[in-house]
Order: C-alpha cells, then structure tokens, then sequence
C-alpha cells in the first residue's frame, strides 16, 4: 500500500505542486474550520458610571481620569500593575481597593448586582462607610461601576479564574495556561473627562402669602432636592433627601389648603424652597440668601423671619433629632416650635423618641454639616429636622441609598408630626387652650400616605446629583409644577460658580460605554509563530529532500514486505 501511494504521491509531484500547496495551506483550512468565536462572546458592551470627580473650595474630590484601555485582572492576580482591577460588590473591600491602588492598576470596575436591594445589610453598611474614603482618597486612575448582567458576569470568572492560576507552583502549568486562556481587553468609548464651564445649580421657591398686615413674620420650609454617593449616575437619593422634598411638596399642600379660605388663612407667610447643590456645600441656599439678603429691598427674608425649617433624611427610624447651632431661647418661636414638637410627639406619638442635638458651627470644616447652618451664618433663626442624630452620618452620601430604604409609614408619620407642631404654632393653638392630643389632619385634611408613596417613587427613579440637573431638566420642570399646584410666584433661582475663583467645579464624562473584547495574551501569539516556524520548516525540509524521503519509505515498506 505504501509503495502504490509513493509512486501516486511522486507521479503528482512531478505534475504539479499540489503537495507543497497543501502543505502550506493546512493550518489556514484547520483555522477556518475551526472559525472565530461567536460575536456575543467576543466582545460585549455594557454601560459603566464613573465616580464622582469635582472640585469644592479647591479641593478636588474623587477620580481624575476617564479613559480606559487595559486588560482585565481580578484582585486574585499577583500582578496588577497597569491591569483593569474587577471587583464584586458582595466581594468588596476597602483593602482589596487600597491594593489595587498601591499596585498602580490601571484602574477598577466594580461590579454591583441588578438589584440593591437583594444585598446582604452587613455588606450595604460596609460599603456606606467606604464611600466617603474612597473619594477623599486621591485617585488617579479612573474608577467605574457597571451593574451586572449574565455576560459582564461570565467575563469576571473567566478572568477570575485565569488570575487565580497564577499562584500554581509549577512556573510550566502558569506558562502553558497563560498561553492558553483567553483575556479581556476593556476599553471605553469616550474621551478624557474636562470641566464643565458655566454650569447652573437650579433651586425653586413658591410662598403661600399670610392673612393680615404687611410685616407679618416668616415661616421658611427648605429641603435640598440633590442626592449624592460615589458615582453620580447610581446617586437616587431616596432618604436622603428625597424624604425632604416630599415633605416639603406635601407640607406645601396642606397648607395651601388652610391657606385657601379666610377662617384658617394664618397670619403667617409661609416661604418654601427646594435647593439645589446640597451636597455641595448647600451652594443653592447660600447664593438664595446673598441674592435676598444683599441684592434686593424687598425680599421676605428681610423682613421678620420667624424660624427657617429645614428637612433632612426623615424616610425611617423611630426617632426624631431637632438639630441646632444654638439652643433657642425661651419666648422665642423657636422654643415654640421645639415645645409643640416634644408635646405632639409624647401626647401623640408615644413610640418615637425625640432630642434637640447642639452642634457649634465650625467653620474651619469643608463642608457645613446641615443646611440651617448656612441660614444660621447670616443670623436667621434655624434648624434642621431628620431621624438621624449625627451629620457624619454615612446614610447621608451613598448610591445605597434607594427606594427599599425608606419606610413610608414612618415617612408618614414624621410629616404629621412636623404638620401638627407647625400649625400648633401658626395658629397659637397651645396658648388657646387647645388640648395636647388634638389631631388637626385629620378626614379630609389628613396626610396622604399614597401621595408621599408616589412622590417618593418619582424621586428615587431617577438619580438626582447635582452634575446632572440643569435649569430645562425634567425633573426639575415637574418639581416646579408640583410646587406649583400649591404655591404662588414659583420661580427657578439658579447658581453658576465664579470664573476667577470658582467655589465649585464639575466635570463631565460621567457616563460611558465600555466594551470587553476577548483577546489572547502575547504570550500565545509568540508561542503560534514559533509553532508555525517549526511546521513550514519541517514542510520546507521534506519538500527540499523528497526524493531521500521517498527511499527511506520504501525501504521501510519492502523491509515489512519481507517480514
């Protein structure tokens, strides 16, 4: 059999040169038989949001870079350095991030699962106190969080596995599956982040006018509409301080009704602010009160402010803080308000628990810590409401910050609370005789839980960071329709930073699409090019020595002939 396919094999040699042909176009038959993988698997796109970067007084805050085109590593790896770190959130910790950090990673996503509200509270609590260290942490390298899907999780054990074997004792096994695993190479679609010159920090205001002469004393109700947490685009703020806001439009509701007819029209103006940039230093409030304060004649905060009421995270808890930078003094509407609020919640409330918590305003810090601190500043009498007892308070600045999180039967309760001592107040209801247990919203006056349930779901949809809202905003076009229905002389106040020494500096780039592309290391190309130097060099030798080939074959055949 041997001999007839030699002389088959030498007759077509002669003819042509079909053999060397086949021999050269072997591997490109077996490649294309074999074919590239499948799209799907070679290269997925998702959607990635990058933490927060701003300047506040100066100081830069959070990541300073956007652009990303490295390969994939998991925190397993030995090697980090210049490698795409991911990391779970159920598997995240703040050595793993210091590690990758230390190790010069070319930068980190962190994968969260679809679902917020299915992580364990152990694991939510943790990463609430993480948030605040990794922003003030100086972060060169971009930094992203990509909600997880069925391929984004594929691609994260793959990669997994692959840097787990590195640690293998035999250098031959890491070589032999280096070569052969396959790699991801992340890159992102946009370009490097830059500042965003000229932005508009919007507020809103409305006022319900009060019954009588015209130097009546001034209620104000504030509450920031902003939400904050490591990366804008996951920041929904439901507690804080959404809660707020829905008070706040709630608030603004009952009261425009005992507003409407002269009986219970008070003798109180009753001044109402939504503010933007809370999170920020309340830039909002601060630029609202220069403007009315320093700008203008004729402003209700010039006048007779009564006391300036601000809402801050009352979405849950059985507990009440009134927190002050000064304690009001007896006689004073303040101590009105503080002793109505003590009397509603012990005669009616028996359940919640309720503190004045003093704190002095320090200056020296960054950051203020609540918003009636600003007011506080310019000499109008403040406070702040919240079920939480400390500013420091993680709760306050994270992206698990959700919907999930907010009670709304609790939410329900602190705005009755709030509604009953203010109207205690309004109308001198104490000093009438009115007893400490009568309920005032009450039938059709009462507060509508299913109104608060559907403005909180309205809110938290949606992030709420300040990079993201501007003045033709749909959020902020329907706030200002909500405040509206209830308010008159609604107008948008808006803030822009100074261009000389700006007090606030955003960048953009918030938002991207990443792509994983599936790759070998290159390692395998250099191992390939040997593998095919070797094979034509073997094709080249035989096809140069046929003929010495030939004869050895046919030796080989007689001699198994004659055996």
């Amino acid at each position: 059999m041997l001999e007839e396919a030699g002389e088959v094999l030498e007759s077509v040699l002669k003819a042509s040169c079909l053999p060397l042909s086949f021999l050269l176009f072997v591997p490109a038959v077996l490649l294309l038989l074999l074919g590239p993988p499948p799209a799907a698997e070679a290269a997925h796109e998702f959607t990635v949001y990058r933490m927060q970067q701003y300047e506040l007084g100066g100081q830069p805050y959070g990541t300073r870079s956007a652009v990303l085109n490295t390969e994939a590593r998991t925190v397993e790896a030995d090697v980090l350095s210049r490698r795409c770190v991911m990391m779970r959130l159920v598997d995240f910790s703040y050595e793993q991030y210091q590690k990758a950090l230390r190790q010069s990673a070319g930068a980190v996503v962190i994968i969260l699962p679809r679902a917020i509200s299915s992580v364990p509270q152990d694991v939510v609590r943790q990463f609430m106190e993480i948030e605040p260290e990794m922003l003030a942490m100086e972060t060169i390298v971009p930094v992203y969080f990509a909600v997880e899907d069925e391929e984004l999780l594929s691609i994260y054990e793959q990669t997994r596995a692959a840097s787990a074997s590195q640690g293998s004792a035999s250098a031959a096994e890491v070589l032999l599956h280096t070569a052969t695993a396959n790699g991801f190479q992340m890159v992102t679609s946009g370009a490097q982040s830059k500042a965003i010159n000229d932005w508009l920090i919007p507020s809103v205001e409305g006022r319900l006018t009060g019954l009588g002469g015209e130097d009546l004393p001034t209620v104000v109700i504030v509450a920031h509409y902003d939400s904050f947490g490591v990366a804008p685009w996951l920041s929904h703020g439901a507690d804080s301080n959404g809660s707020g806001i829905s008070v706040l439009l709630e608030l603004a509701r009952l009261f425009s009704r005992l507003y409407t007819y002269r009986r219970t029209h008070a003798g109180y103006n009753l001044l109402f602010f939504a503010s933007g940039g809370g999170k920020f230093n309340y830039q909002g409030t601060k630029r609202w009160l220069e403007d009315n304060l320093d700008h203008t004649d004729s402003s209700l905060l010039q006048d007779n402010v009564a006391f300036v009421l601000c809402l801050d995270t009352l979405g849950r808890g059985n507990s009440l803080h009134l927190h002050v930078s000064k304690p009001p003094k007896e006689g004073t509407l303040q101590h009105a308000f503080l002793r109505e609020l003590e009397m509603v919640i012990a005669s009616q409330f028996p359940e919640v628990k309720f503190s004045m918590v003093h704190k002095k305003i320090n200056l020296a810090e960054d950051m203020l810590a609540w918003e009636h601190e600003r007011f506080a500043i310019r000499r109008l009498p403040a406070f702040t409401i919240s079920h939480l007892e400390s500013h420091r308070d993680s709760r306050r600045n994270s992206i698990m910050d959700r919907r999930s999180r907010v009670d709304t039967k609790a939410l329900t309760r602190n705005t009755r609370i709030i509604a009953e001592a203010l109207t205690r107040v309004i109308y001198n209801l104490t000093d009438k005789g009115a007893p400490a247990d009568l309920q005032i919203f009450t039938d059709q006056m009462q507060v509508q839980q299913e109104q608060l349930e559907s403005v909180m779901d309205w809110l938290s949809s949606q992030p709420r960071a300040a990079q993201l809202i501007d003045k033709d905003s749909t959020f902020l076009n329907t706030l200002e329709y909500c405040m509206g229905r209830y308010l008159k002389d609604v107008k948008q106040h808006h803030v822009k930073a100074d261009k000389r020494d700006p007090e606030f500096v955003f960048y953009d780039q918030l938002k991207q699409v990443m792509n994983a592309y599936r790759v070998k290391p290159a390692i395998f190309d250099l191992l390939l090019a040997v593998c095919i130097a070797a094979y034509l060099g073997v094709a080249y030798v035989a096809v140069q020595h046929f003929g010495l080939l030939y004869r050895m074959i046919q030796r080989l055949s007689l001699k198994t002939k004659q055996q």
